[in-house]
């Protein structure tokens, strides 16, 4: 237990020292933990340290899925719902039969170890990618698409992964009762989405305590994975949908403590796990070797570049038929929804970077099938699969900025971005005029004096003033916003600077003090929020 608590607290070290590293270099701290991890395994005197699946399929995968689908605006994930089907369900398959022909026709793969392994590392991860995407300011589309087939592409993976597997033991595969079991489990995990969402939000709001609903928020990705995922199904679908459910529904029925103590939370948990997840992953190399050990080196080196060539351009033979073949097709998707340039789709196919779930998926493939006999080729598989995600999120995660630049789509979404400032400025003005004249009416309706009318009319002027100054140009907000807040950010710590004096003297109580400095970090909080779009 000792020993189980050191490695822990050892890997938290080395995962706050590497996301350091990544910041000041500007890589993707997940490309640089799995190089870490790999290093670090590869060192001599250091224990194996060996991933169980199971704590990433039915402990790290709920709340990863389910945080990702509650960040994700549904209308936006609606709107671009035909290309992320696209991608998270036909990439998928598609992608799966052209890995498991390429290992039968030149591996010598049986048909369905080859599906096997191609429902494994068919999925990509977008953590990675989205990342060096914001970074790059690429367009919000491409954004949103690369997150929504995140969300969605494990689903599908998942099930094609759970079928192979029962026909590698069994010995007996059906397409038509496969393809009825797959439409069976989606309407059923998306059912039971929203159930479990609409359940949990009724009752957060009838408990009305922060730490109870946070605590609540944290058991619902649990509750929405699980028992599809011990009924037969994926479970990834039914999480989607709860989270999606509850980000649409969520602001109307949670409190703002909630949501403010709840973001923070939830971002720290997700650094946490993501961060832990990678390092681990790197970290799998040398049980890895110990697997391998029988098989000869250039067999190994064959299969590892025939079936990641394969992965990488499958996703481009998708992307583009995928993209313009529907608008050649139907004039009524044309007309609502332009081609876009080639470099598009290019760089959509370039971020077919695989993850954690790739990699939980070969772990959890059975020792032994219904016969006794070992699983065919598990090793084997296991060292692709480490391959690929090697390949494809170190080698195309760091070659994905300069790929941008050269496309020319880096700084695309500065534009876009200028005129979601505008929005965003146009609606907290629109809001505070609601505001100020509601406070007139309530002066008028409840006989309300001057003395109490006039205060809250003042600061709400004040905070209309403060918005008009922020006027959005080329350079971001004005000379003047910039310079209201790096005065008022003084004046937060000169006063913050007197509270810490009063509690010193023995002139303030801890509580006080507390209260206090909850109140400056709030206002210090929302200016950053504020300057947060320069």
């Amino acid at each position: 237990m000792i020993a189980t608590i050191q490695i822990l607290i050892s890997l938290l070290i080395v995962t706050a020292a590497v996301g350091f590293v990544a910041a000041r270099l500007q890589i993707p701290t997940a490309i640089l933990l799995v190089i870490t991890g790999l290093i670090l395994a590869l060192a001599p005197g250091l224990p194996p340290l060996e991933l169980v699946p199971e704590s990433v399929l039915l402990l790290v995968l709920p709340p990863v899925v389910y945080w990702s689908a509650v960040s994700m605006s549904w209308r936006e994930f609606r709107f671009n719902l035909r290309p992320i089907a696209l991608l998270a369900i036909g990439c998928v398959v598609f992608t799966t039969i052209a890995i498991a022909a390429a290992s039968h026709w030149l591996l010598g793969f049986a048909w369905p170890v080859g599906f096997l392994l191609g429902a494994i590392v068919s999925p990509p991860d977008s953590v990675a990618p989205l990342s060096i995407a914001r970074r790059m300011q690429l367009p919000t589309r491409i954004l949103v698409i690369l997150e929504g087939e995140g969300l969605a592409n494990d689903a599908t993976a998942l099930i094609l992964y759970r079928f192979a597997v029962a026909a590698i033991s069994v010995g007996v595969f059906s397409f038509p009762q496969a393809l009825g079991t797959f439409a069976a489990i989606v309407a059923g995990e998306i059912v039971w989405g929203i159930g479990v969402g609409w359940l949990m939000l009724r009752l957060r709001r009838w408990v009305n305590d922060p730490r109870i609903e946070i605590t609540l928020s944290l058991l619902t990705p649990f509750l929405a994975y699980w028992p599809p995922q011990q009924l037969g199904g994926s479970g990834v679908l039914a999480t989607v949908t709860t989270g999606l459910y509850i980000s649409w529904n969520g602001l109307r029925l949670i409190s703002a403590a909630t949501r403010l103590q709840g973001v923070f939370f939830w971002d720290f948990f997700m650094y946490l796990v993501e961060g832990m997840v990678f390092l681990i992953t790197g970290l799998q190399a040398r049980t890895l070797i110990v697997h391998i050990s029988n098989y000869p080196i250039r067999q190994l080196a064959t299969s590892a570049a025939v079936i990641t060539a394969v992965v990488i351009i499958a996703r481009f033979a998708w992307m583009y038929p995928a993209i313009y073949l529907p608008r050649w097709l139907f004039s009524t998707i044309r007309r609502k929804d332009p081609s876009p340039p080639w470099q598009v789709p290019f760089v959509l196919a370039f971020t077919g970077i695989r993850g954690i779930v790739s990699l939980a998926a070969a772990l959890a493939i059975p020792f032994t099938i219904g016969s006794g006999q070992m699983f065919p080729d598990r090793d084997l598989i296991l060292f692709l699969t480490f391959s690929v995600i090697l390949v494809t999120l170190v080698g195309q995660g760091l070659m994905l900025p300069p790929i941008i630049r050269v496309l020319g789509l880096a700084n695309a979404g500065r534009r876009e971005r200028h005129a979601d400032l505008i929005e965003e400025q146009q609606a907290r003005r629109r809001a505070l005029e609601v505001v100020i004249t509601r406070l007139d009416q309530l002066a008028v309706e409840r006989h309300l004096s001057d003395d109490i009318i006039l205060p809250l009319r003042s600061h709400h002027r004040g905070r209309l003033k403060h918005i008009d100054e922020h006027e959005v140009g080329d350079d971001g907000h004005g000379k003047v916003a910039r310079l209201y807040d790096e005065i008022e950010l003084l004046l937060i710590a000169a006063e913050r600077q007197e509270v810490n004096r009063l509690y010193v003297a023995g002139e303030l109580k801890d509580e006080a003090r507390r209260r206090i400095e909850r109140e400056l970090d709030l206002r210090e909080a929302q200016l950053a929020n504020e300057r947060g779009g320069e």
